[in-house]
């Protein structure tokens, strides 16, 4: 605006009269450019006309394409006004008829000051409309990372969740069957007030155990695997610790290795088996079978009827054991098998593709 007003005295100068007032109006107009931009073009376009002033025109043509929403229609209708304010004089009579070179070169003068200041509007938008949608995809890719951080957690929590069943549940159960046992077969007072203690403890420590699993697999889906975790070979050492009548038969070939997921997977699975036989079949006969038919894997837990004479441990359960197994087996392209037999008993069977 301030170079609008220099403009009109430096044309007009400071003698009162419409030349001079118009002029002044069109600088003064600027004010209002943005919220009324055709508006405030027109105003300037008369003070071009009669003041022959450029500045305020200008600036007002360019805020018509900065400003207002792209409209090739209005674009062209401002362009042309301008342009034909520029090239008509005040008063029209002295417009040179008769030299076509001299109206010629004004006609294309006009419309090159015209298309200018239309053309650095629209970069101007186009360019803060790319700033607003850099901003945009920033903030998005802000959401994106935030969102896959939150599924990182997710993961994270209902890998520890299983985890913590596979490992922690066998361990405890293992513990309070065996505080059973010195339960039932000593004779020392302190001994049996002690070993029942060492129940109660490890039935609530199963008990916390199964309410924290739930929260922590409601979090996320197990996509892949911690490590290091044990494998096929360390099956033995498990099934001599698990204090159960167990059979084992490994009927692999020689040297034959699986993937470390799946020698996890197929160890998760009897481990899990192993603690589901001792706190619903305590004293049953188990056999353990891992064969590899069709070039596969195949991991098979099969146990009797519970023995009557053996009591029970009461453990709680959270029911999320074979849950898991079968989704361990189904992200591996498996499959899970668990039922109950004729005989009373049960069979958990993992079957585990070649690849």
């Amino acid at each position: 605006m301030a170079l609008a007003l220099a403009d009109a005295f430096l044309v007009n100068g400071a003698e009162p009269g419409v030349p001079l007032a118009l002029s002044l109006a069109a600088a003064l107009a600027l004010v209002w450019r943005r919220r009324l931009p055709l508006t405030v073009l027109a105003v300037t376009l008369v003070g071009m006309f009669i003041g022959y002033i450029w500045f305020a025109p200008l600036i007002a043509l360019y805020t018509v394409a900065a400003v207002r929403p792209p409209d090739r229609r209005v674009l062209a209708l401002a362009g042309t006004a301008f342009a034909v304010a520029h090239f008509l004089p005040y008063p029209v009579s002295r417009l040179p008829v008769h030299d076509h070179r001299t109206l010629a070169l004004d006609a294309v003068n006009a419309v090159v000051i015209a298309a200018a200041p239309l053309a650095v509007g629209l970069l101007s938008r186009t360019r803060h409309e790319l700033a607003e949608r850099l901003d945009e995809l920033t903030r998005s890719r802000e959401r994106e990372d935030r969102l896959l951080a939150d599924q990182v957690v997710a993961t994270e929590r209902a890998r520890l969740a299983r985890e913590m069943h596979d490992v922690v549940a066998h361990q405890v159960s293992l513990i309070s069957l065996q505080a059973g046992a010195v339960q039932v077969r000593t004779e020392d007072t302190e001994a049996q007030a002690g070993a029942r203690t060492i129940r109660e403890l490890s039935v609530r420590t199963l008990d916390e155990l199964r309410h924290m699993v739930g929260i922590l697999r409601a979090a996320g889906a197990d996509r892949e695997e911690l490590t290091p975790q044990p494998k096929l070979a360390d099956l033995p050492r498990l099934l001599e610790l698990s204090a159960l009548d167990v059979t084992y038969e490994d009927a692999r070939a020689p040297g034959a290795e699986r993937s470390e997921a799946v020698e996890r997977a197929a160890f998760r699975t009897v481990q899990e088996a192993l603690t589901n036989i001792r706190k619903h079949a305590p004293g049953a006969k188990v056999r353990v079978r891992v064969t590899e038919p069709g070039g596969g894997l195949r991991v098979e837990i099969r146990n009797g009827p519970a023995d009557s004479a053996v009591p029970c441990p009461e453990l709680p359960g959270g029911g999320h054991g074979l849950v898991g197994l079968r989704e361990r087996a189904q992200s591996l392209g498996g499959t899970l098998e668990a039922h109950p037999t004729e005989d009373g008993g049960f069979v958990v069977r993992a079957d585990f593709p070649r690849a």
